[in-house]
């Protein structure tokens, strides 16, 4: 029987991916896991392997493997995972900076224990932010992908692919009837991967900054050519905000002299680069420019 237009794009999608998408079990659950090099590594999200450090993969031929988990990063929700046995090719791995709401996307993964299950839907809504916790520190996922592709428990690890079968997101959660989420795979992932791979973990710079996205005065816009801010609700004792001299109701405008509209674009800095260097930052306070210098240190479970 010929096939559609539609069926032909997932049914190739699935084609390629289904074999490349493993089910994970770890002692306190189980999830999905995606081949992402040609040598046994796979990417799935951090709160499925938990606090484990070794579990099982199961592939859609048929074939196991034992594997251990190389790093996890909870404030992404991602873990870089590496098979004891051989492994299927990898996947191509996309970019989602590119993806427009209402593109067609392809959900691989191993929901309720059904291996190689494929679901297909859109893309719901871009820029969407998910909250992650290690510890007492709390970070934004930042530009996570909502999708209507039925996503059920299991599936998180799997892999969000565009048309073309590329893998533009690593499916994370499941928030209702009809809507799920998915880690972006893009520049800031693939720093998150490769550090990952290198150290097991990611450092990530601390600046001790409560804030929360803010409309700029109307003269102020038309000043500085910037429609938002981040006002300073808190800067946290005895942090290098509060050392620097930065106080609630501050308005940042800009750091490391790029824009800051919303909280992704100071987390964008906060990566181990910025630990130790100096942090230019530009605040409006009743009405004037202030300009002051931080040094972050590096986020560890005695700075928040």
């Amino acid at each position: 029987m010929a096939l559609d237009a539609y069926s032909r794009v997932v049914s190739s999608v699935a084609a390629e991916l289904t074999p490349k998408v493993a089910a994970v079990r770890v002692r306190q659950g189980s999830g999905s896991a995606v081949v992402f090099t040609g040598d046994g590594f796979l990417l799935t999200n951090a709160h499925v392997v938990g606090r484990a450090r070794s579990g099982s993969l199961a592939f859609s031929d048929g074939t196991s493997s034992e594997f251990a988990v190389v790093g996890s990063d909870p404030l992404s929700d991602l873990a870089v995972l590496r098979a004891d046995g051989p492994t299927p090719e990898p996947v191509r791995l996309g970019d989602s900076d590119g993806l427009v709401v209402g593109q067609l996307v392809v959900a691989v993964g191993n929901p309720l224990g059904l291996a190689g299950s494929v679901t297909a839907g859109v893309v719901s809504a871009l820029g969407r932010s998910l909250p992650a916790r290690s510890g007492s520190a709390v970070r934004l996922i930042e530009d996570v992908i909502q999708t209507d592709a039925a996503l059920n428990p299991g599936n998180s690890g799997g892999a969000l692919a565009d048309a073309e079968g590329r893998v533009i997101g690593i499916n994370t959660a499941v928030a209702g009837v009809g809507l799920g989420l998915a880690v972006p795979v893009n520049s800031t992932t693939r720093s998150i991967i490769a550090a990952l791979m290198r150290d097991g973990r990611v450092r990530r710079a601390y600046l001790g900054l409560v804030t929360t996205p803010a409309p700029l005065p109307p003269q102020a816009r038309e000043r500085y050519g910037q429609e938002r801010a981040l006002r300073v609700m808190e800067a946290v004792q005895g942090s290098p905000a509060a050392k620097a001299g930065l106080r609630p109701g501050d308005l940042v405008l800009t750091a490391a002299r790029k824009p800051v509209v919303d909280a992704q674009a100071l987390q964008r800095l906060m990566f181990a680069e910025a630990i130790g260097r100096p942090l230019h930052i530009t605040v409006l306070r009743n009405g004037a420019l202030v300009d002051v210098i931080a040094e972050p240190v590096e986020l560890g479970p005695l700075t928040v």
